[in-house]
């Protein structure tokens, strides 16, 4: 009988699922929740039941006659900072979740649903990698200004996964290789690598790094707080504006890349400058990574997340680093495969589960 695993990937308004062996996908599937459904919830928390039966009524369409589900893992939420790896659902991590604690992100639901799936079959429920992984480096932390520390917030779960696919591909331990390591979706992290652990990378909701095609990225402190002070715009507003109307959308009212190639094909000179100055933002934040792995050799620049399906946006990024490292490409964010191999290293001995504290 096949061991699976049921990986669970909540999104703003949508809830992905998979099964899959060791080695196989059986199934994938994308649950959409209208959007105008979800807007009476103030917490994402309280879309439990919702998303729960939804998940619930999907797993009906899938046999498991011939298959034993040995595990469920969620994407891990906005929890307090913790190490890299796969960790065990406790009642803490659940109480932290449950009331957004440390931040309100669809994210959130990830480890709730796992555990009430994994609890109808008795079988143990993880996270892999969630968003607030914490391991910089302490030089890492200091903002510059008292009282405001630099905290780890970005793609974990593919960056890391990621990093171990560049690693197997090397030949080599994960815990040895030295990477700068770019997520390049709707928001972008940009990741320094140092044997296993993330030392270094930028905040990707509000936080530094390019603009990207949603965020903001870094700006100038001073025109910020004149904005927050002018009167124009309520501060949930402003979150909103730089969390996700900034970036490609906000100069070109659209956030999809291809339509910006098209675009500049088409000879747009302003969406051109704004294209190539997001390359620029994307290629200074791998150059400033580099230094700060302070490695004598850096094994590659690593690319993946939805941008790193185009050929051209590659290219555009790879010609100003090249000098730096070999360049290693996996596009896509993987985040279910990412998600069934956390699972699969516990349940096969290989990694130990952590707790949550």
């Amino acid at each position: 009988m096949k061991k699976i695993v049921l990986a669970i990937n909540p999104g703003s308004t949508s809830t992905k699922i998979a099964c899959a062996t060791e080695t196989d996908l059986i199934t994938e599937l994308t649950i959409e929740h209208p959007a105008q459904e979800l807007r009476q919830y103030n917490l994402v928390t309280e879309q439990i039941d919702l998303r729960e039966k939804a998940v619930q009524a999907a797993l009906q369409n899938i046999d498991f006659k011939t298959m034993k589900l040995v595990a469920v893992v969620g994407r891990g939420g906005i929890m307090k900072p913790i190490q890299g790896g796969t960790y065990l659902i406790n009642q803490k991590m659940l109480d932290d979740l449950r009331t957004c604690t440390y931040g309100n992100h669809p994210s959130n639901l990830g480890a709730i649903l796992a555990h009430a799936l994994a609890e109808q079959y008795h079988i143990p429920s993880y996270v892999v990698d969630p968003v607030t992984v914490d391991e910089l480096i302490p030089e890492a932390r200091i903002s510059g200004v008292p009282g405001i520390e630099r905290i780890s917030l970005f793609h974990a779960l593919n960056v890391r996964a990621t990093a171990r696919r560049a690693a197997q591909d090397l030949h080599r331990d994960f815990s040895t290789c030295n990477f700068v390591l770019a997520h390049l979706g709707g928001g972008i992290s940009i990741a320094a690598f140092r044997q296993g652990k993330i030392i270094d990378v930028n905040k990707a909701l509000l936080g530094q790094g390019p603009f990207s095609p949603n965020r903001a990225g870094s700006t100038p402190i001073g025109d910020i707080v004149n904005l927050c002070f002018s009167g124009t715009l309520s501060q949930a507003q402003i979150l909103k504006l730089l969390a996700s109307e900034s970036g490609l959308y906000g100069y070109l009212k659209t956030a999809d890349v291809k339509q910006v190639l098209q675009r500049i094909d088409d000879g747009d000179d302003h969406a051109r400058l704004i294209y190539n100055a997001m390359i620029y933002q994307i290629t200074k934040e791998i150059g400033a990574m580099a230094v700060a792995l302070k490695a004598p050799q850096i094994d590659a620049i690593v690319l993946t997340g939805g941008m790193a399906h185009s050929t051209r946006v590659i290219d555009d990024i790879t010609g100003p680093v090249r000098f730096l490292a070999p360049i290693m490409i996996y596009p896509g964010e993987n985040e279910l495969e990412a998600l069934i191999q956390g699972a699969f290293r516990v349940l096969n001995g290989l990694e130990i589960p952590k707790n949550y504290h």
